[in-house]
């Protein structure tokens, strides 16, 4: 069902993008990944375990079997052939992860390398093992000449990981995302204790020799609100144990669904709401363009007086200067903090000094259980990257033939930007649970293979607002770990076979809309899409036609169909230095309702955006970023 109208901004909360020209770098580098990969793992999908080692050997020809690498021995384990794999770990890494590498390949432990000699030594391997500390770059890669095949990131985070180099030299880049969640759950409960109770001060006080008991009086968990702000594994395993300490638990997620949530006796809210009436907040969101210093000078002012803050996701997601306000002013009363925007921080860090913040030096994943899942987890999916096997956390190195892909590029893009566009006009926080993608064509289903247009609507449904990476290989697996059902639907039209696709429609059912026209007859938000001319076009909304190059910013407003009302927005934008690339009205019939869609270069400010929003004939609308 469809939110009522508004006649005032609408700006994505928790279903925001980022800018256009990071949106447009996304999917370039979308388009040049799925690009450099594919004669690789296409040829893997159908060969047995002996001769995907072989292809992968042959096409990548990393190794050549002339030449003698480091410490090199002949392997007899099935799946390689040749000498054995060369793997560097450059960070320290859990024994029994060490030892799972050890059975089939040649293990070099070389710690605290500078990037010159990381790249020295890189060009003699085929894997290399990281954490946090070691930056990937593309000087790295490109010191790797061919030979490195697959890179592992001993944890969740991918920051220090040149993706885009990785992808264009054909390695393929794994994580190990589950292992660590109870450890990082349990410090961040830890730090919520510690923090209401004073422990950290109070223990430092009396290990000065003092006596302050009446000083670092605490306060209760117990009946108290706690929000959850990202219920993923670590945000879900949070509340549990909240629940269980007699905590009031509400959450905010877009993706969370809301079943899940009550399952464990949690509420999901919206972002506005959670912030008003926490008591205290546990963060546990990843970071994005969208979540980059989401806690600022503007959310303090909205949080309940005195609340308590806890940090052990992403230290981005929070604005540091912004948070030593809110604590000299008394807004927030304490904060706990496991992780920082630079890390280590400065020595003379006014928030690490704050008498009323807990620091830890991110030791979220710090427990021996945590260290040697995670050394195991990495461990074998770098083996199975380097046998030719596929893994459900590769976040890149895509599986499709090059003739599909050519055929396929021009869809790839419209079918991501379908999928933001969709994403950007869900309203609320019930969560997005179920979407449906209609492939309107005039072949049959043997002859259009849709896996990549499906990933690549996840992929922009999902992508903007989470750390995680999606592609051919891992899509449908975050979609199932988000709780999205994807369908698909094949319409079969009279249109010429030579194209592969007519049209492409992205449905979101079950949801609240910010733009009540995006909601169709069938009450679900509905968008359709062509490509015309090679470029992606937005053709329908809802139930309102349009025709609208995919390019840039976008503004949809539903009106009275009148006349001026193009020349009226264009001045308010003109007006404000907006240049307008171009405009189109649908409408239902004469005079009645309209929908004008308005590109835009640039991001209209909150005066134009105002400005449109007072026009009386001007019912609804909604700003976009592609």
């Amino acid at each position: 069902m469809a939110s009522s109208a508004c006649t005032k901004p609408i700006f994505p909360s928790s279903f925001s993008l980022s800018s256009s020209s990071s949106s447009e770098s996304k999917s370039k580098l979308s388009h040049v990944s799925f690009i450099n990969t594919i004669p690789i793992y296409g040829k893997l999908s159908h060969a047995s375990s002996s001769k995907r080692s072989l292809t992968v050997n042959s096409v990548l020809k990393t190794v050549d079997p002339t030449a003698t690498s480091v410490g090199s021995s002949k392997s007899e384990d099935v799946g390689f052939l040749g000498e054995k794999p060369t793997i560097l770990v450059s960070e320290k890494l859990g024994e029994a992860g060490l030892q799972v590498l050890r059975s089939v390949g040649h293990v070099e432990c070389a710690y605290e390398l500078s990037q010159e000699e990381l790249c020295t030594k890189i060009s003699c391997c085929d894997a290399l093992i990281v954490r946090s500390g070691t930056k990937v770059t593309r000087e790295v890669f490109e010191a790797g000449k061919g030979r490195l095949k697959v890179v592992g990131r001993a944890g969740v985070g991918i920051d220090n990981v040149d993706l885009q180099a990785a992808t264009e030299f054909g390695c393929l880049v794994v994580n190990a995302p589950t292992a660590n969640t109870i450890a990082a759950a349990e410090h961040g409960i830890a730090l919520l204790a510690a923090m209401a109770r004073n422990i950290a001060q109070a223990d430092a006080s009396t290990k000065a020799g003092k006596w302050q008991r009446s000083k670092y009086v605490g306060v209760s968990m117990v009946g108290k609100t706690l929000a959850v702000m990202g219920f993923g594994k670590v945000g879900s395993e949070v509340a549990r144990r909240a629940k269980g300490l007699g905590m009031h638990v509400i959450a905010h997620d877009p993706y969370a669904p809301a079943d899940r949530a009550r399952a464990i006796g949690v509420e999901l809210v919206s972002f506005d709401q959670a912030i008003a009436t926490a008591d205290f907040i546990s963060l546990h969101m990843p970071l994005t363009a969208t979540t980059n210093k989401i806690f600022n000078d503007d959310t303090f002012a909205k949080v309940k007086k005195g609340v308590r803050i806890v940090n052990v996701a992403r230290g981005g997601v929070i604005d540091e200067d912004a948070l030593v306000r809110a604590l000299d002013n008394g807004i927030v009363a304490q904060a706990a903090l496991d992780v920082f925007t630079e890390e280590p921080p400065s020595k003379d860090s006014k928030l690490v000094h704050h008498e009323n913040v807990t620091v830890t030096p991110h030791l979220g994943a710090s427990t021996k259980e945590a260290q040697e899942g995670v050394a195991i987890e990495i461990a074998e999916a770098v083996l199975g990257a380097l046998k030719g096997e596929l893994s459900a956390t590769a976040v890149n190195a895509p599986m499709v033939a090059p003739e599909v892909l050519s055929e396929l590029a021009p869809y790839v893009v419209l079918a991501e930007k379908l999928g933001r566009l969709a994403v950007q006009l869900v309203s609320g926080g019930s969560g997005i649970k179920s979407v449906k993608v209609v492939y309107r064509s005039a072949r049959g289903p043997d002859d259009l293979d849709t896996r990549l247009l499906r990933a690549m609507v996840t992929k922009g449904i999902i992508e903007p607002i989470s750390n995680t990476i999606v592609n051919l290989v891992n899509a449908d697996f975050i979609a199932k770990q988000k709780g999205l059902r994807i369908s698909e639907e094949r319409v079969v039209v009279d249109s010429s076979p030579e194209q592969p696709v007519d049209s492409i429609q992205v449905q979101i059912s079950s949801v609240d809309s910010k733009f009540a026209s995006a909601i169709s007859e069938g009450g679900h938000i509905s968008i359709d899409g062509k490509v015309k001319f090679g470029d992606p076009h937005l053709t329908c909304v809802g139930s309102f036609d349009v025709d609208v190059s995919l390019q840039g910013n976008l503004i949809l407003c539903r009106q009275v169909d009148q006349p001026g009302m193009i020349g009226r927005v264009g001045n308010i934008l003109g007006e404000q230095n907006v240049n307008v690339s171009f405009m189109s009205v649908g409408r239902t019939s004469r005079r009645k309702k309209a929908i004008m869609a308005i590109g835009v270069d640039e991001e209209p400010n909150k005066q134009a955006l105002d400005n449109i929003g007072a026009v009386p004939a001007i019912e609804e609308f909604v700003f976009l970023k592609l």
